[in-house]
């Protein structure tokens, strides 16, 4: 089974150490704008939850990639963006439906989280609540969001 980046909400302050430890290892700069995982932020409840890349099963960036930039290792689960196909179109960016691929202005490229393959993922590491952890997938969780995916897809529900 697979590993993913693992999210307890209930442990999330909203401090952005995430998004601060992602940009700095892929963009050598802290800048929560340009990290490859998300921390929203709900004032009517004050709660947080930090979004990552599902690493889809059956991902519709890939799909939707025109140039074939995008692939997905059968051994890792790992989707990821080769920057040297990638023409900047942004078709992936508005066919995930999660919003996790981002196009970067100075790179004119797709960029998305690949779970700091080989390492553990610098997010989970500087995680100080520890609500980010690295581990199996939640196989009942990823069918629950995936059938959510679908029933929006069909068209019987809108976002």
């Amino acid at each position: 089974m697979q590993k993913l980046i693992r999210v307890e909400p209930a442990k999330c302050v909203g401090c952005k150490s995430c998004e601060l430890a992602c940009s700095f290892r892929h963009r050598g700069e802290f800048a929560p704008s340009k990290a490859r995982i998300v921390n929203e932020v709900f004032l009517e409840e004050a709660k947080f939850i930090t979004v990552t890349c599902m690493q889809c099963d059956d991902p519709w960036c890939l799909k939707a990639c025109p140039k074939g930039a995008i692939a997905k290792d059968a051994a890792s689960g790992v989707v990821a963006v080769d920057e040297l196909k990638c023409v900047g179109c942004r078709t992936c960016v508005s066919a995930c439906p999660f919003g996790m691929i981002k196009y970067l202005p100075e790179t004119r490229k797709a960029d998305k989280c690949t779970l700091c393959a080989p390492d553990v993922p610098e997010c989970v590491i500087f995680c100080p609540t520890h609500c980010l952890t690295f581990a199996e997938e939640d196989a009942p969780l990823r069918a629950k969001v995936l059938k959510f995916v679908q029933t929006v897809k069909d068209g019987q529900m809108e976002v």
